[in-house]
């Protein structure tokens, strides 16, 4: 007795992972940091990654029915979903609602489906819609709010709705009383005003090596890194290139004039650096392919962060660290590709 089976063309081997499946990966790694995030600011960053989420889903959508493309494989790929959660953690947690609206816009539609959609985008997406809102509306990108314990006033969540759709805080002084300058904001103003290190660190807004508060948000963005290097969603050679760096570029500065040069691990714990090495960086369609350039890739990023924070005009550099870098991927690519077999 014979019997027969179905089959079909090759391969006939099925794929171990899948877009979605890396991308879902990506957003649980994301979850800590994102806890960490809201106990200490407050339940502001949820509604921003809310927004951003409902807006990238949003302009996917346009853009495939504008491109002809259908929008199951595309919308369920969670691809937009990890672009706007990157974008949320990247600013303000009490920035306007239209803030995410534009920023969408650019990343989703200009960064993305005008480079041929997922796979074919040049620069970081997530990126491109931070910094085209940064540049463009300054005020509304630097209205940051120190930790919970550092606030006199507290905002709810109903709070924190009001204050992100009207642009209006619900309490006694408006803005002026629940926004503060960021760890690194007054780092970067002191050093320049010609302070001492150790005078702007007696400032209440300055932890152990970073700023309150930041420092734990970036302990655990680096728990969810690791957890991507287990998964081998991620490989190790960005992450360890980003913050070795950061800290062997710095170290030498910090070593002959102390007074003007912070620790090292105030880089590595301050701002968006762990973030962008574990989540931003890493991104394999805009970042480089072989083991050699992404070592390159990785160093570019700290180096560029630390002189932007040293002596460009913003007192974070990442995003423009990591575009930059796009732009330089392929060359470094080019360059570093390793040895045809039998050459």
């Amino acid at each position: 007795m014979t019997r027969s089976f179905k089959t079909s063309g090759a391969p006939h081997m099925p794929p171990q992972t899948s877009v979605a499946n890396v991308m879902l990966l990506v957003l649980y790694a994301l979850v800590p940091g994102v806890f960490a995030y809201s106990w200490f600011f407050g339940p502001g960053i949820l509604i921003q990654i809310i927004l951003a989420t409902v807006f990238a889903l949003l302009f996917e959508s346009l853009m495939l029915r504008w491109r002809g493309r259908p929008l199951k494989p595309f919308i369920n790929d969670y691809s937009a979903v990890v672009t706007a959660v990157l974008f949320a953690l990247c600013i303000p947690p009490l920035a306007p609602w239209w803030i995410s609206c534009i920023a969408m816009l650019f990343a989703i539609g200009f960064a993305k489906h005008l480079y041929g959609g997922l796979g074919q985008n040049i620069f970081n997406p997530a990126m491109v819609g931070y910094v085209v809102v940064l540049i463009s509306f300054p005020q509304a990108m630097t209205a940051w709010i120190p930790p919970l314990t550092l606030s006199e006033h507290s905002l709810s969540l109903a709070d924190s709705l009001i204050t992100i759709f009207t642009g209006q805080v619900p309490v006694a002084g408006g803005w002026d009383t629940v926004t503060q300058a960021t760890a690194l904001d007054s780092l970067k103003t002191g050093i320049e005003s010609g302070r001492m290190v150790t005078e702007i660190r007696t400032s209440p807004i300055f932890g152990d090596y970073g700023g309150i508060g930041w420092e734990w948000v970036a302990n655990w963005f680096a728990l969810g890194g690791f957890f991507l290097l287990y998964k081998r969603v991620i490989s190790w050679q960005v992450p360890i290139a980003v913050i070795g760096s950061v800290i062997l570029l710095s170290l030498p500065f910090w070593l002959a004039d102390q007074d003007s040069n912070p620790l090292p691990l105030q880089h590595i714990f301050s701002g968006a650096l762990v973030l962008a090495a574990f989540f931003i960086a890493t991104d394999p369609v805009s970042g480089c392919v072989s083991n050699k350039g992404r070592l390159i890739f990785g160093a570019g990023v700290g180096i560029i962060t630390l002189v932007i924070r040293r002596w460009g005009g913003y007192p974070d550099g990442v995003a423009f660290a990591v575009l930059l870098m796009n732009m330089a991927a392929p060359l470094i690519d080019r360059y570093t590709r390793p040895r045809m077999y039998g050459e």
